[in-house]
């Protein structure tokens, strides 16, 4: 059988109206207890979880790694002087102390140690890419999670009995990857504690809430702070929370290095998280040369020819084949599959059907303007803004739609959803998948119609 028919059978099994309300039921009361909120908005709002078959899960793996391993060839340039480095990081546009933080030694090898690839993925195979989040990717700990929470539905243990199922769970990597980057390290501060760091007051707060809870299952000590709380002395890093010092060697690095450096402004570099990455008295993971890949402009530079040439076979057609071209938006000369453009602005101008403007480091969506949902003047504006501070052009993707079914007013009603693939990856090897559904264009778990839900992949 088919994926599309694995599909029509599990929304067979929900015109059952008891199996729909109970199925319901199980899974608000499985969200509830597990804390599965984004703020106080439950993760998922439909009863299905993404399926997705053997070969779709293998070709995920195979050209995310690839593109993976590609992008960190470049980063490889990024860190390299010469003629080659500077033409990188001038495509990156990264800010002076970016590049201070960049040249610091982080102490293992992997800019990019965790991240995720954000991709559109259909029924029928077509895999296209949209961004690299490889910074501060989330929802590792959320997806377990709400996996465990579909696997107690009724509709769940009544479709498995048609279709074997597995999840994909990512936590355990999470905890090898930190553990991983500290004995690379040289293990600093003599035993693992780690700081779960990033901002009070988050909707993701639950999530540090559960891998702190999950660390200290696997008897890794953590503790969840904020930049504020961190304290360097004798060459030491402490974590200070209600009136206790925790020495602290591992930071699970949620904040992202933009909001640090916007936060701390020129005393950034003199933040005790800064001093203590300088001296090696702890791992920050991800590292501050995870910028070197999270730039939107890291897919200008992989679609660019003149960067490919240390890429292998197997790179080389992933990127050509899943990543969309992207190029900075300046004025100026520039290619578009493999032919000369005069003037790359015009070339925007004019084909507005087909592209959008991304903010060059933002992420949720932020002032992303979508030219064939915009008008010719609102595109011109766009651009605007996009020549007054670093944003890149980017082609339109095939969008993946499918059926999902809601319970509302207690009648199961199947409607059409965006969804997107966002595969998880340890260095270069994809394990784990989030998935999110919208019913507008920018997928973001805010978005209207917006879902998480778990993946699951059919066996043969």
């Amino acid at each position: 059988m088919s994926l599309a028919d694995a599909i029509d059978h599990y929304h067979e099994l929900l015109l059952s109206a008891d199996m729909a309300r109970e199925s319901w039921a199980t899974l608000t009361a499985g969200m509830h207890a597990r804390r599965l909120y984004f703020g106080e908005r439950p993760l998922c709002s439909v009863l299905r979880p993404r399926l997705i078959g053997e070969d779709q899960y293998a070709l995920l793996r195979r050209a995310v790694g690839a593109v993976a391993r590609a992008s960190r060839k470049v980063a490889d340039l990024g860190l390299s002087p010469g003629p080659a480095g500077d033409a990188v990081r001038a495509q990156l546009m990264l800010t002076p102390h970016e590049q201070a933080l960049i040249d610091m030694h982080p102490g293992y090898a992997d800019p990019s140690a965790h991240s995720r690839m954000d991709t559109f993925l259909t029924v029928d195979g077509t895999l296209q890419f949209v961004e690299y989040n490889a910074e501060s990717p989330a929802a590792i700990a959320y997806e377990d999670l709400l996996s465990q929470a579909f696997l107690e539905m009724p509709v769940m243990r009544e479709f498995a009995k048609a279709y074997p199922m597995r999840p994909l769970p990512a936590r355990q990597r999470m905890i090898e990857t930190l553990l991983g980057a500290w004995r690379e390290a040289g293990s600093p501060g003599g035993e693992p504690r780690v700081a779960i760091l990033d901002w009070s007051g988050l909707p993701t707060a639950t999530e540090f809430e559960m891998f702190r809870d999950f660390f200290a299952e696997h008897k890794l000590p953590a503790v969840i702070c904020t930049p504020d709380d961190l304290r360097f002395r004798e060459g030491r890093l402490y974590a200070s929370l209600g009136g206790t010092e925790t020495p602290v060697t591992i930071v699970f690095k949620r904040v992202l290095t933009s909001e640090f450096l916007v936060h701390y402004g020129d005393a950034a570099l003199q933040h005790p998280l800064a001093q203590a990455y300088a001296a090696g008295a702890c791992v920050v993971v991800n590292n501050f040369r995870a910028k070197l890949l999270h730039k939107k402009s890291i897919f200008a530079l992989l679609t660019d020819e003149q960067f490919q040439g240390d890429f292998s076979d197997e790179e080389r057609e992933a990127v050509t084949y899943h990543i969309p071209w992207t190029r900075v938006v300046r004025p100026g000369p520039s290619t578009y599959q493999g032919d000369h453009i005069d003037d790359l602005l015009a070339f925007t101008r004019a084909n507005r059907d087909r592209l959008l403007l991304k903010p060059n480091d933002e992420y949720g969506g932020k002032g992303i303007t979508i030219g064939w949902e915009s008008s010719a003047d609102e595109w011109d504006a766009a651009l605007k803004v996009a020549l007054g501070s670093p944003f890149v052009v980017q082609e339109k993707v095939t969008i993946a739609y499918e059926p999902y079914p809601a319970l509302v007013d207690g009648q199961v009603v199947v409607g059409q959803r965006l969804v997107d693939s966002d595969p998880f990856l340890f260095g270069s090897e994809v394990d784990g998948c989030l998935c999110r559904l919208s019913t507008v264009t920018l997928l973001n778990v805010t978005a209207g119609g917006g879902s998480t839900v778990p993946v699951f992949v059919i066996g043969e």
